[in-house]
């Protein structure tokens, strides 16, 4: 065994809220392999709680966008020149980089010209658009662990080595969701109709998607005024956002906070009976717990342009873009007005035959992507180290 010679020393670094959950995963599982491994780089709560130490924190790294991530360029080269330093100093074993591509690949690069062993975990969706950054990205990486099984066939055809290891909210996430118990943990009343409004965990998302969010929420409750909102906040920056956001909109909504943990936001969705939310990976637990939704992309107007000249992706939500078809509604820039979000809402809220095959393709993609992820990226990493 490797760490009958001595102790592994893992570089490891999570971009975001996301990246904190899959890495805590990951951790958990390379101990069991390497029970007296350091974890040390950029680690969240859930990474920290399984061991994980953190040299920055997390938010630091949380930016969305291309224009938005200009304004904080010089602090984050400065975070990743000084991970670059420590790391090499440290020369630890391998270097695990947990999604933030634009970060984390950059970052590997240089550590893999120094002689470190390179492995990003979820890759970016080079599939979609900008497709010539695989070069760089096979010139940075040893080895690519996907999410999603589409992706280690666009590896494969480029000669990089890449595991289909699953998602770990497929392994995780029963089949079956249990809509009353969660709102039993919420406590809230059975008997009503609840909708869940997710504008983003970011800061600035939620500045650009809450509003019309919550103005669609008001032509919702002009036909159905029994009709309750229901919104998660993951910290208490979020929460005091969401609120004087509501207060500015005039709609009453039950604000859940992260009193509940990290899975807050998932809880939340469990418990509606639709979801309203930003695209991103809660569309996927949104998917896993089965729950009808409509699908919101709203970024700065150049990122949005930049993006839209550069992709090939049919699809912006995970469930589209795992089944290839729309299944979920897609309400992208400008076509996201609070007029059209409550149309696809009530859509959703009024057709019971569309909302049971949703549910029921739902199902078989969450089957489709239940691998042991946690298990099956760490053997991966273990090989790699091993070789």
């Amino acid at each position: 065994m490797f760490e009958t010679l001595r102790p592994l020393t893992i570089g490891i670094v999570a971009g975001e809220i996301s990246g904190d959950t899959l890495g805590a995963g990951l951790i958990r599982a390379l101990k069991i392999q390497y029970p007296h491994a350091r974890f040390v780089g950029i680690c969240g709560t859930q990474m920290m709680a399984e061991g994980g130490e953190s040299l920055f924190p997390l938010e630091r790294l949380s930016v969305m966008g291309l224009v938005e991530v200009l304004g904080r360029i010089k602090e984050l080269l400065g975070i990743r020149e000084s991970l670059e330093k420590f790391f090499i100093e440290t020369n630890i074993d391998v270097f695990i980089g947990i999604d933030a591509p634009d970060f984390n690949l950059g970052l590997a690069a240089k550590l893999k010209q120094a002689g470190i062993k390179t492995v990003h975990y979820v890759s970016p969706s080079v599939w979609a658009w900008r497709q010539g950054r695989i070069h760089k990205i096979k010139a940075a990486i040893d080895l690519m662990l996907c999410l999603l099984p589409f992706e280690k066939q666009f590896y494969d055809q480029h000669q990089l080595e890449a595991v289909f290891v699953g998602h770990p909210l497929a392994d995780s996430i029963p089949l079956l969701n249990d809509t009353t118990q969660a709102r039993q943990q919420l406590k809230l009343p059975d008997n009503k109709e609840f909708v869940a409004l997710l504008p983003g965990s970011r800061g600035g998302e939620v500045g650009r998607l809450a509003q019309p969010l919550f103005a669609a929420a008001k032509l919702i409750l002009r036909k159905y005024p029994h009709v309750e909102f229901i919104i998660p906040a993951i910290n208490p920056l979020r929460k005091k956002q969401i609120t004087e956001l509501l207060a500015v909109e005039g709609l009453k909504a039950h604000i859940f906070d992260d009193k509940y943990g990290a899975g807050v936001g998932r809880l939340v969705m469990s418990a509606a009976d639709v979801v309203v939310l930003a695209s991103g990976t809660a569309t996927l637990e949104a998917m896993l717990v089965k729950k009808p939704m409509v699908v919101v992309y709203k970024l700065h107007w150049l990122t949005y342009w930049i993006v839209r000249l550069l992709s090939r992706a049919k699809y912006i939500s995970l469930p589209n873009l795992l089944a290839n078809e729309p299944l979920v509604p897609e309400l992208v820039q400008n076509e996201a007005t609070p007029a059209a979000i409550a149309k696809a809402t009530l859509g959703c809220m009024e057709n019971v035959v569309y909302r049971e095959q949703t549910i029921s393709r739902f199902t078989e993609l969450h089957q489709s992507l239940q691998a042991d992820a946690s298990v099956t990226a760490a053997n991966a990493i273990k090989v790699l180290l091993e070789r």
